[in-house]
């Protein structure tokens, strides 16, 4: 069987008997796969740190092997593709990885690679591992958005005085409230999504409320776009660490 090189990015993983792990993996040559890595744990302390490879928001550099008719594949071997600095030591920057790669594991279903999408979330989490704990807060409002935009369902349009209404069921900044349904934003709220649209407004200062009911908003737009996009156990912990 053919060995393949691929970045990936680690979504979940889970101990499989007493030493190896499945792992949940986005790659970039095979999209979303899951792999069994043997020998992660054993009672060496060289098996202890195996199994930090494979947490969650991992990047790294696999040698696989692959077979399209098999659901379950298998890692040869693996190295880090980047160390990060804060994401697994500061508890902000922890819980927004994990909100990422969680919205990223609801949001791919099928194992289909999409080169631009890979290379757009493994740079967003160097990205957050590189700011500043106050430069942050925002970051899961514009991932959200910006996912939307390489899956194909990005909001179209912007807040004016003309279009002062974002339809979320639509996907775009209208004039008028819809009638046959609730799911929108108007005034200050339809105002701060468009400039969260943005790519310059990290920094867009909000209040705890405000960002809570837009990160909802904008799931709520996922699951109107993508079949199956369940609940996050991520978001409550999000909630509480930005509060």
């Amino acid at each position: 069987m053919q060995i393949h090189s691929t970045k990936g990015i680690v979504l979940r993983s889970v101990k499989y008997g007493e030493t190896s792990v499945i792992a949940t993996i986005y790659t970039e040559l095979f999209g979303t796969q899951t792999y069994l890595i043997k020998g992660i744990y054993t009672s060496s302390k060289k098996g202890t740190a195996k199994s930090a490879f494979f947490q969650p928001a991992a990047l790294l550099d696999l040698q696989v092997y692959h077979n399209e008719l098999k659901q379950l594949q298998f890692v040869k071997d693996f190295q880090w593709a980047y160390l990060y600095k804060q994401v697994y030591y500061q508890v902000v920057h922890n819980t927004i990885a994990l909100y990422i790669v969680e919205v990223l594991m609801q949001a791919l279903k099928q194992p289909e690679p999409n080169a631009a999408l890979f290379a757009f979330a493994m740079d967003y989490l160097q990205r957050l591992d590189a700011l500043p704990q106050t430069a942050i807060a925002n970051v899961p409002l514009q991932f959200t958005l910006q996912l939307g935009e390489f899956l194909g369902i990005g909001l179209q349009g912007m807040y004016t005085t003309e279009t002062p209404i974002l339809d979320l069921q639509e996907g775009m900044f209208v004039a008028f409230a819809p009638s046959s349904h609730r799911n929108y934003l108007d005034g200050e709220l339809a105002a701060i999504a468009s400039r969260l649209l943005e790519q310059n407004q990290a920094n867009l200062l909000l209040n705890r409320s405000t960002r809570n009911h837009l990160i909802v908003s904008f799931l709520d737009y996922l699951g109107c776009h993508i079949p199956d996009f369940g609940k996050l156990k991520s978001y409550p912990i999000l909630q509480e660490v930005l509060g």
